[in-house]
């Protein structure tokens, strides 16, 4: 009969170098990582060269801070978030439509989806832009019968014409972003509502549409935060954003790369501003697809924190 191990601690046999405890406590070292802290150090020392370069040149720097919170530069400031978010807004409706329309059996309404997308993608924005300004050489009247009626110089105004040029051109890239997004929901959730009586219609709104805005929302994200910086562009059209207002101020008062750094100033809070709000709006869209979110900003500046702390084991 084979004799039973003992369970006794006392019977076990003492380690080396510890009294009463058969093994030895572990120490964990950290590795240093010497290729980080160089590095580190490298692009420290390189962005304050590059900060030192233009303390010392030839720019205003009191003009600049000055001139952020001018009554000009914040109406023109209002007037690019109005018409990005307008623009956004109108490319994101066409969008739908023409993702829709494109996915359709009907080969007609999926000929002309395909056409807009062509063309508005493959003609530039500027030029765009420039096709609404000048619409009255080719229209002099806008006239729609009995509803409404008018001449296009009215019509047209830097306004309509930004709305027009930024939004049908936005239209078409959602339109491909949000097709891919419904092709990513699985084709057995909408034959399931098919099978349970809903519409096509339905269908969509209902099932596909909010499955697939996990897919949307992200690239949507960036287009509106290009749609900031493509803004700019409306100048060309006589409507006062935030690049004109600044340049007329610069043109005015002989401050050009001045005020050319106080529009960078406000497009970089702008965009940083956005980028906040897009992170946590696609960090709600993910809930369903992933167990474990994301860590927020905050949360990763306490981890990036925590790292360079000894752990009290290292430490003792």
């Amino acid at each position: 009969m084979t004799d039973k191990i003992s369970k006794d601690p006392a019977a076990a046999p003492a380690g080396p170098g510890a009294s009463g405890n058969p093994y030895e406590a572990i120490k964990a070292i950290p590795v240093r990582h010497y290729g980080r802290y160089i590095s580190a150090v490298v692009v420290v020392a390189l962005l304050g060269w590059l900060v030192y370069a233009f303390s010392q040149g030839n720019i205003l720097w009191d003009t600049v801070w000055d001139k952020v919170f001018d009554t000009s530069v914040i109406s023109g400031l209002w007037n690019t978030i109005i018409i990005s978010v307008a623009s956004m807004a109108l490319g994101l409706v066409l969008g739908v439509v023409f993702a829709v329309m494109r996915l359709s059996k009907n080969p007609v309404t999926g000929a002309v989806a395909w056409l807009y997308i062509w063309f508005f993608r493959g003609t530039p924005v500027y030029v765009q832009l420039l096709v609404w300004f000048n619409l009255s050489l080719i229209f002099e009247y806008i006239d729609l019968g009995p509803i409404y009626k008018n001449e296009t110089v009215d019509v047209m105004t830097p306004f309509m014409v930004a709305l027009l040029g930024l939004g049908l051109n936005e239209g078409a890239y959602m339109a491909e972003i949000v097709r891919a997004g419904i092709q990513s929901v699985d084709e057995g959730q909408t034959e399931a509502a098919h099978a349970l009586g809903m519409s096509q219609t339905k269908t969509m709104g209902r099932i596909v549409l909010p499955q697939a805005m996990r897919v949307i929302v992200p690239p949507t994200g960036n287009e509106f935060i290009n749609m900031l910086k493509t803004s700019s562009l409306v100048s060309a059209v006589q409507y006062t954003e935030l690049l004109r207002a600044s340049s007329n101020i610069g043109n005015t008062a002989g401050a050009v790369m001045e005020m050319l750094f106080v529009a960078s100033i406000w497009y970089l809070a702008l965009t940083s501003v956005f980028s906040v709000g897009q992170y946590y709006l696609e960090r709600r869209f993910a809930r369903g697809s992933i167990r474990n979110l994301p860590p927020t900003p905050w949360q990763r500046v306490k981890t990036n924190m925590t790292t360079f702390k000894r752990s009290p084991e290292a430490s003792a």
